[in-house]
């Protein structure tokens, strides 16, 4: 571990590409160098045709994310009178949201503030059995407008009681309300569990992988009505490629299918 490297970026052979948020000492919590290697991460994430999906993670020490460094914060606000988020490059991280490829949250610990924001951006998500998780930005003054996308996360009710108390919720609460897709018992099982996900993710078609999620996308982006229209304007292509034939011969063939991503 070293702040001269707090994100950790490395892609395996069958293109899964792992993002380690690498800073224990300060819960892992998003500095402004870890803002940037996040943002570099997810640059080349979308830039690389070999990468399939992403496993967004943490260096185990109870919390996958703390959210903004806060310590860091306050100095660069007593030394030059700014706050924090205009030295980075994408304070919101739209980048992440902006990725076309699966991004699988493996939340080995707790998590709050800007950690949520970064699990609320990922698709799926893993998280850890006894740990917390909430929306804290009103306990320090800051604010969370990223926290819309978890209307199609959880009740109504419940996120706005997290948003309007900064209060920390039993991850398995918040399993019950569909936020999670797993829970597991170890650090180790949360990453497990996430990369057989991830296998999973990259032995369906290329195109409806990415169409999936895009569709998806837009209809949270967009509302129901148009949402329905853009998701069926970007599945045109699956349903006129090739791996279309190929997957419904392959099932009639009793065989695995041979992608070609076309």
């Amino acid at each position: 571990m070293s702040d001269d490297e707090p994100v950790k970026f490395s892609v395996d052979e069958d293109g899964i590409a792992s993002v380690v948020i690498d800073r224990p000492h300060s819960k892992n919590a998003l500095s402004i160098a870890a803002s940037e290697g996040l943002v570099s991460a997810w640059e080349k994430i979308e830039a690389s045709p070999e990468i399939r999906v992403a496993i967004l993670t943490s260096t185990d020490c109870g919390v996958f994310c703390a959210g903004m460094d806060l310590k860091e914060a306050a100095k660069i606000k007593e030394s030059e009178g700014v706050d924090i988020l205009t030295k980075m490059p994408d304070p919101r991280l739209e980048v992440m949201r902006s990725v076309s490829k699966p991004i699988i949250a493996a939340m080995t610990g707790s998590l709050m503030a800007g950690g949520m924001m970064l699990a609320l951006n990922c698709d799926l998500r893993v998280g850890l059995h006894g740990t917390k998780a909430g929306i804290t930005e009103v306990n320090v003054g800051r604010g969370s407008p990223w926290s819309a996308p978890a209307l199609w996360m959880m009740p109504q009710p419940v996120l706005m009681e997290m948003v309007l108390t900064g209060s920390l919720f039993p991850i398995e609460k918040l399993h019950e309300y569909g936020f999670t897709n797993y829970l597991e018992e170890t650090p180790d099982k949360v990453r497990d569990r996430a990369y057989t996900l991830a296998k999973q993710v990259i032995a369906g078609a290329p195109l409806s992988v990415a169409a999936a999620k895009a569709s998806i996308r837009a209809v949270m982006n967009e509302g129901l009505e148009s949402g329905m229209e853009k998701a069926w304007e970007v599945h045109k292509g699956v349903y006129a490629s090739e791996d279309a034939i190929e997957g419904p011969r392959a099932f009639a063939e009793k065989r695995q299918p041979e992608w070609k991503g076309r």
